[in-house]
């Protein structure tokens, strides 16, 4: 399966006082192909710094180096979706990485996405399908 990775994931796979930390961990760990969106980078650099992860952010990066895990990189087709979906979405306070990470989502037509973020991703209506599958699972 292809997985779409936003920043909470995999910040919380890095972080083992996470309270999703085994959850997260053993998703990436299934996962046959990993998709890091541009924007997810600088915010879990940020964030890793904040944490004291950065080694963690350093394999982070290796990986993406390595073609262990792929990086799509935010294209001119994006940033359109990406203007449209902050614009439909004012209320919510939909920053850029989100509507950058839906923009991606539905240029590569994935159906599933890698986050914590509920409060965003489950409102915003992708074009491809109907409602994405979020993963993983908080109620379990």
């Amino acid at each position: 399966m292809t997985l779409i990775l936003d920043t909470g994931v995999l910040l919380a796979a890095l972080d083992r006082a996470d309270p999703a930390h085994a959850r997260c961990a053993a998703l990436l760990r299934g996962a046959q192909r990993l998709v890091v969106p541009e924007p997810v980078l600088a915010e879990l650099d940020y964030w890793c710094g904040v944490k004291g992860l950065a080694r963690g952010f350093d394999r982070v990066l290796g990986d993406v180096h390595a073609g262990r895990v792929d990086f799509a990189h935010v294209v001119d087709g994006d940033l359109v979706r990406v203007i449209d979906l902050r614009s439909t979405y004012r209320d919510l306070r939909v920053g850029y990485v989100d509507a950058a990470i839906l923009a991606i989502v539905e240029r590569l037509g994935e159906r599933k996405l890698a986050t914590l973020d509920r409060r965003h991703f489950s409102v915003m209506r992708p074009r491809h399908v109907q409602a994405l599958e979020l993963v993983p699972d908080l109620t379990a």
